[in-house]
């Protein structure tokens, strides 16, 4: 068992990190499940080598240069990393490229999207195309969904 703040999680040995990773009954906060170490170097690498579209996003968006909101790159969620994390307001950003066509990577994606939703998390995603396309439709499409955030959250 290892404790986290406001309950207890189950962890064991097994491979299926999701089911791992479910909050216990009673659980305010789940701040033990944001960056595990398992993922730390990983997280480095991407952070290292961003696709040119992510790396096209993180320009506008680092420094807090989208409204002011801090936004953190490749951040770990429990088992999944998201491209852009701004935890103020909840939104994951994520890019989706050639990796994320086909049934099965739209299942997983569905999975995952699931998965932070039942944490609170909202999530948008844009194709890399899009970004390289229309960078200014995509921020003001954030720039509305963190404003909606807001509005719901108190979040000004």
């Amino acid at each position: 068992m290892a404790e986290g703040r406001g309950g207890v999680v189950k962890l064991s040995s097994t491979t299926d990190l999701v089911s791992n990773l479910q909050p216990t009954r009673g659980m305010k906060r789940r701040r033990f499940i944001y960056n595990p170490k398992t993922s730390k170097d990983y997280r480095r690498e991407l952070r290292r080598n961003l696709t040119p579209a992510e790396a096209l996003l993180w320009r506008a968006l680092k420094n807090s240069g989208l409204d002011g909101k801090k936004f953190r790159r490749q951040h770990g969620i429990g088992p999944y990393i998201a491209d852009f994390y701004c935890p103020e307001c909840r939104l994951i950003v994520e890019l989706d490229g050639a990796v994320h066509e086909g049934p099965l990577a739209t299942e997983r994606d569905e999975t995952r999207t699931t998965y932070l939703k039942d944490l609170g998390i909202r999530v948008m995603r844009f194709e890399n195309r899009a970004v390289f396309e229309s960078l200014e439709v995509v921020l003001n499409s954030i720039r509305i969904e963190l404003q909606a955030t807001g509005k719901d959250t108190g979040i000004a």
